[in-house]
């Protein structure tokens, strides 16, 4: 039994320059039109049987533009920031060097008050790990990167802090196949 589980980056609603910790923000208009721009190769994935979303206002909207009609799921929420939430880094790294150096190098520590990365990594595993696994089922979920990032480390068994090696863009897919603790990346040529 295996399921094929398909993740889409959402749209960004913001510059990398003025990216906020826990943001919220909904898409603005060149969101809305790098979905459209990117929907031709994204709007397949909705024959999913299973479709959901992070529960961002940008992950919602993206989902919903795709024409996903995505159930938004709790766990798929990006990493409780605490106290930095709705903050930019240089803001944090400004008030607090050495608890930015902290959580950058140790991924057990939450100098933040919230979520370790830890913590987060094995959040998002939890999801996957409890996904049904309908022999060649197919699910896809339209998440924020950092919650992309997480699924590829727990997938892979890398290293917790392989996360800050990875970058996932907006509107980017990643695909693993497999079942509970068995994952597999699966990279395909564009068609």
């Amino acid at each position: 039994m295996h399921v094929r589980v398909s993740l889409v980056a959402a749209a960004r609603s913001s510059s990398l320059l003025t990216e906020r910790f826990d943001d919220d923000r909904p898409l603005d208009g060149p969101g809305w039109r790098s979905v459209e721009s990117a929907a031709q190769g994204l709007v397949p994935l909705g024959a999913a049987e299973l479709r959901y979303c992070s529960p961002t206002p940008r992950s919602r909207a993206t989902g919903e533009a795709l024409g996903y009609a995505p159930l938004a799921q709790p766990a798929l929420r990006e990493c409780d920031m605490g106290r930095w939430r709705g903050l930019t880094l240089a803001e944090v790294a400004a008030h607090e060097p050495g608890a930015v150096e902290l959580w950058l190098s140790d991924p057990r520590s939450a100098p933040h008050g919230g979520e370790s990365l830890l913590a987060f990594i094995s959040r998002i595993g939890g999801w996957l790990d409890t996904r049904p696994a309908d022999d060649g089922g197919a699910i896809v979920a339209v998440a924020e990167p950092s919650v992309v990032r997480a699924a590829l480390v727990y997938a892979l068994k890398a290293p917790p802090l392989t996360y800050w090696n990875v970058d996932v863009r907006p509107l980017s897919t990643m695909t693993l196949t497999g079942w509970s603790g068995d994952w597999h990346l699966c990279l395909q040529a564009p068609a």
